[in-house]
């Protein structure tokens, strides 16, 4: 059953947004305060489930609508989904986190659904993976997810220095254990991000598809709704279905995207192919009117280095 409703969350502050959302959650199925910083709301809808792990600021800033991912999907597809949402880059360690997965799996929650599909990115990619453990059987969608942040285990990832203190050797702790029992996991990464990569690299067992997006950058959520292919990952890994010719369609569409053809261009500068280079900025002329593509483009120019074939500007 699809749900209809308003999502009406865009420009509204901190406070007003999560009133919305506890609003929207319990005319749809239930809203929980878990503790001062995390909340789970959950839209009753269909067979088909999808948990997701997000950060506050991070889908009003980035997410379509300023909704939860899953928003999209209870109003386009009929699946039902579980917001667990964190006020803080807390990484989901959480006493009260832990409890409530325990209440949902004694309670036989996920039990009534035929599919349920984890799904978060970066810091909500470890989480995904880390209570996907609470389902057994489901799949998974993690964008660059962390292993954990123990020091002992991954010391070498400067990155998050704050959050090394948090606890990830409790329960709910190793991300990379966690997904032992679930049916299918994707683990998607920019390997020219070498901490990402390192992470994802922990992660490779026999259940696991690593899906390396070179370019996209360190937010591949973002990335990829720019290219159009995040919500068709999500409903293909819903069935434990990306396949290959998905990723191609993937690899191919970054093309579009501007990040993807900034760091291509970059390669091919320091690698000192300007031909390659200036190839890069045409294609980008070719379909708009881009200050930086122009400007290499001219730089290009005025040192004698011209596209493989002539090309017509955008805005000419």
């Amino acid at each position: 059953m699809k749900l209809e409703f308003e999502t009406q969350l865009e420009k509204l502050s901190a406070q007003d947004w999560s009133a919305r959302i506890e609003e929207l959650a319990d005319e749809h199925g239930n809203f929980t305060p878990l503790d001062d910083t995390h909340y789970a709301a959950f839209m009753d809808a269909g067979p088909k489930l999808i948990v997701t792990f997000e950060n506050a600021e991070d889908i009003r800033k980035f997410n379509p609508d300023a909704a939860p991912r899953g928003f999209e999907f209870t109003q386009s597809h009929g699946w039902s989904h579980l917001a667990i949402i964190s006020e803080t880059e807390s990484w989901f360690r959480s006493d009260a986190i832990y409890r409530y997965f325990d209440r949902l799996t004694d309670d036989g929650f996920f039990d009534d659904f035929d599919q349920v599909l984890f799904y978060g990115s970066g810091s909500c990619g470890y989480a995904a993976s880390a209570y996907c453990v609470a389902a057994p059987g489901c799949n998974v969608l993690a964008l660059r997810p962390q292993a954990t942040l123990d020091p002992r285990i991954t010391g070498w990832d400067t990155r998050y220095i704050k959050q090394r203190k948090l606890n990830f050797r409790d329960r709910y702790g190793f991300a990379a254990d966690m997904i032992d029992a679930a049916n299918q996991v994707y683990v998607a990464f920019d390997p020219v991000q070498r901490w990402d990569a390192s992470h994802a690299s922990i992660f490779a067992k026999r259940n696991v598809d690593l899906l390396r997006l070179t370019g996209l950058g360190g937010r591949l959520d973002v990335a990829l709704d720019g290219i159009g292919y995040l919500g068709r990952m999500i409903e293909r890994a819903m069935d434990g279905d990306i396949d290959t010719a998905l990723y191609t369609k993937i690899l191919r569409a970054r093309r579009d995207s501007v990040g993807y053809l900034r760091f291509l261009f970059t390669n091919m500068s320091r690698s000192n192919h300007p031909v390659l280079a200036a190839n890069v900025c045409a294609h980008v002329l070719r379909q708009s009117d881009d200050n930086f593509f122009a400007k290499q483009m001219h730089d290009l120019r005025e040192q004698g280095f011209e596209p493989s074939r002539p090309f017509k500007p955008f805005a000419a």
